[in-house]
């Protein structure tokens, strides 16, 4: 039997077909070829059309049954891991109503900040785990400060996996995972936060009915299986934000146990087994997949914005060049860069540095001694040392991280990237052959019970293991310390 994962990202959608009964993915697909685009019409921007995100899983499910066809009664359930923390409003007739506002716009810093002070910091903390910062509420209460006639229009609001489930299903529905990463959520009281609703004037009607992580959250519609080609009836069974998902496609789900991702943007994700929470909301905690009224499992979450999108961003400035010819000539440049420093914060606030945005710099570049090679070098280096700036806070809240498991993407295939981030954390890396859409269709053939937990990672094999060297450790520490004074000197 097979399942269908989507990962919808802000740069591209994802699909695998994963056949349960081997544990393998016999077909992948990415929609579109470029990067789509994300919308920014003032600065502190980032909007995306959630119509578009709809269209390339059209597309991406097209492709995937071109290169692996099966019958559609075959496709016994449907996985969905989503962009986190975006905001997606639509009315009576599930139409959009403005374009969706991501995880990385900054609109609503001082609102979510105005709310925390007002809240009061220890109920926010000891309820939420979190300030209210930048995250989906906050982004609501703007549209209702800001765009009035929007907002008497909203029927429901949601993330964009649930506008995507939406979709499929013609339901509007949310988790309790995903309403924390949305600081809905009440850790104490384990319901939806009635202070932070009544703070920012907020009708709890405007939320979706909650599901579970895992189960049956509504069935594929005749209309959406006509397009997709596949067969009515056919159930979602997962859905999780896609930090959350990383981790449990990491299989990552017991306290202690950690996972990254170095895409457009970066995270160091850990599970913890209590209601933690860092006193400046410089990380910050959200209900993890496996967590129920038994077991309490959160994830402790580290991002960095500029990650991915800072390596990208450096390639279209080098021109004719891919990412393996950068890693190369990255690696021919000494440790640190021969002095030259970058700060990557240049997409968005940054939560790690309490929600401030700082813009992305360069310092002590030498025009004499400075070539492509350097700079190459010290952006890779610069996004490590952002990470481990994160996991310095981490250690704070007491979750010390020696070993983490990441797929291997993105920024991981740098080899030069992967020898900073060991040595800098001094943690061992493992890497494995899946991703987020493989994760959720894992997580899907769960959800519909047709594997159990421990059966569900069949197939998933650890391709290599990046170990700290002791030789390179001290270069490594050395060249972020003075990486963090300047950062601390931009801080002031």
């Amino acid at each position: 039997m097979y399942f269908i994962g989507y990962d919808i990202g802000s740069s591209s959608i994802k699909a695998a077909l994963l056949n349960a009964d081997t544990g393998a993915c016999v077909a992948t697909a990415t929609c579109p070829e470029k990067e789509m685009a994300i919308e920014v019409p003032y600065a502190s921007w980032a909007e995306q059309q959630p119509e578009n995100w709809w269209q390339e899983i059209i597309n991406a499910t097209g492709i995937l049954l071109s290169r692996f066809p099966v019958a559609p009664e075959q496709v016994k359930g449907i996985g969905i891991a989503y962009q986190m923390h975006g905001l997606v409003c639509v009315d009576k007739n599930q139409q959009v109503l403005r374009p969706a506002i991501i995880w990385c716009d900054s609109r609503a810093v001082d609102i979510g900040n105005t709310a925390f002070k007002t809240l009061g910091e220890q109920y926010c903390l000891s309820h939420l785990l979190n300030s209210p910062g930048n995250f989906t509420a906050s982004k609501l209460r703007w549209i209702q400060e800001n765009e009035p006639h929007i907002y008497e229009r909203i029927h429901k609001v949601m993330l964009p996996g649930d506008f995507i489930a939406m979709k499929l299903t013609g339901e509007a529905a949310t988790t309790i995972s995903g309403l924390s990463e949305g600081t809905f959520w009440d850790f104490a009281e384990k319901g939806v936060s009635k202070a932070l609703l009544k703070h920012y004037n907020i009708d709890e009607a405007l939320l979706s009915a909650i599901v579970p992580t895992f189960g049956v959250q509504g069935q594929l519609t005749a209309a959406a299986a006509a397009i997709l080609k596949l067969a009515p009836g056919t159930p979602v069974t997962y859905r999780a934000g896609d930090q959350p998902n990383n981790a449990f496609s990491l299989n990552v789900l017991q306290p202690g146990e950690a996972a990254t991702t170095a895409g457009t943007s970066g995270v160091v994700y850990a599970v913890h087994n209590k209601n933690s929470f860092d006193r400046q909301s410089r990380v910050n905690t959200f209900v993890h997949v496996n967590n129920d009224d038994a077991h309490t499992r959160n994830g402790v979450l580290m991002c960095l914005n500029g990650t991915g999108i800072a390596n990208s961003w450096l390639k279209n400035l080098a021109g004719d060049i891919t990412y393996p010819e950068m890693n190369a000539l990255a690696a021919q440049a000494p440790i640190g860069a021969d002095g030259l420093q970058v700060f990557p914060f240049g997409n968005g606030a940054e939560r790690i540095l309490e929600n401030r945005s700082i813009g992305a710099s360069v310092s002590q570049l030498n025009f004499n001694r400075h070539q492509r090679a350097h700079m190459m070098r010290a952006v890779q280096e610069g996004i490590v040392f952002g990470l481990n700036y994160g996991m310095d806070i981490m250690a704070e809240m007491d979750l010390n991280i020696h070993r983490v498991r990441a797929g291997h993407a993105n920024m991981f295939l740098s080899p030069l990237f992967r020898e900073a981030f060991a040595n800098t954390a001094n943690v061992v890396i493992e890497l494995y052959n899946t991703d987020g859409a493989q994760g959720a269709a894992r997580g899907a053939a769960i959800g519909a019970g047709y594997v159990s937990q421990a059966d569900a990672f069949r197939g998933m094999e650890c391709l290599s293991v990046i170990e700290p060297d002791v030789a390179l450790q001290a270069q490594y520490r050395d060249v972020y310390g003075s990486w963090l004074n300047g950062l601390r000197a931009a801080i002031k």
